[in-house]
């Protein structure tokens, strides 16, 4: 093969590597740009169905704790603090169990039992939630009754301060009951990142400072958690995310009451919750625009709450950096 031979082929094998390029640069743009529109469509869709709710209550619709269907009257204050409350008490119970596992499974575990932990915690993740709904009513919620809920009452609705927040009558269903059972379908979702970025510090870090005569505590708080603090973070929010736009589960277990209530143990409402429940039956117009501007709100504040994450994760990469 003659060196012209050898250049014209050179040439067009660079032209065509060149627009290979550009079409996979393009078709990853394109798919980048359907997530931005699928975003703002459906913020833009929900704001628009909405609309005719919010233009009738405007901001009385997030202050008003009135949900009277028969009077067209609503207000979104109950189902936004159902919502969050649920959601903050998923959290509450679930990271510290979620990291108690991802550091016995990475640190602490005798091989034998690894897989059989990994394995349970994968299972708990594919568990549809209607079935975690079933099993709060049927079965948590009657022992919650029965058992921990006078004990809850009896002990800790005594306590200066916080007492009110567990004070109520045993009747199985509530906030507390719906963030347990949310803390249940959260966990194995933070549980298996954490567990992840666990496995991905280095080994000689560790043993280095084992090495040094540091204890396994030590090492995790000291070696694991700064190396991994932006994932776990990360993961922590994912699971908030989940437990946020959870329905079918909280709808079995929340009591769906439209009443504002302090204590835990008291049946209340989340954004999802109503709008599963209500929808079908929604017969005029402003209701149906009641319930999509629901959907509105709990699009906005989880994309407040993710936009929160990405803030402090931000933060925490720029300290890293320094």
């Amino acid at each position: 093969m003659s060196l012209c031979t050898r250049d014209v082929a050179s040439d067009r094998r660079a032209h065509l590597d060149q627009r290979h390029d550009l079409w996979f640069k393009r078709s990853m743009l394109a798919a980048a740009m359907l997530v931005l529109v699928l975003l703002v469509s459906i913020a833009a869709s929900t704001l628009w169905g909405g609309s005719l709710a919010l233009k009738t209550f405007g901001l009385d619709f997030l202050t008003s704790t009135d949900w009277d269907a028969v009077n067209n009257r609503f207000g979104a204050l109950v189902p936004i603090y159902g919502t969050l409350v649920t959601s903050f008490l998923a959290l509450l119970i679930a990271v510290p169990i979620s990291f108690g596992i991802a550091i016995f499974l990475t640190e602490l575990a005798p091989p034998w039992l690894r897989m059989p932990v990994a394995s349970a915690v994968e299972l708990l993740a594919g568990i549809p939630s209607i079935i975690y709904g079933m099993w709060g009513l049927f079965i948590f919620g009657p022992f919650m009754a029965a058992h921990l809920s006078p004990w809850i009452n009896d002990y800790l609705g005594e306590l200066p301060l916080i007492g009110s927040l567990f004070q109520g009558p045993p009747l199985g269903i509530g906030m507390l009951t719906a963030g347990i059972v949310l803390a249940i379908m959260i966990m194995p979702f933070i549980t298996s990142v954490m567990h992840e970025v666990f496995r991905s510090v280095p080994t000689t870090l560790k043993e280095s400072a084992y090495a040094l005569g540091s204890t396994t505590w030590e090492v995790v708080w000291d070696i694991v958690l700064p190396y991994t603090r932006s994932a776990v973070v990360g993961g922590i929010f994912l699971g908030l995310g989940r437990a946020l736009g959870e329905t079918m589960a909280v709808t079995f277990v929340l009591g769906n009451a439209q009443q504002f209530s302090a204590s835990l143990l008291m049946p209340s409402s989340s954004i999802a919750s109503v709008i599963a429940n209500e929808f079908s039956e929604a017969y005029t117009d402003l209701h149906r625009s009641a319930l999509i501007a629901l959907g509105f709100l709990l699009f906005v504040v989880t994309f407040i709450v993710l936009a929160l994450a990405r803030l402090l994760l931000m933060r925490l990469s720029r300290k890293e950096g320094l």
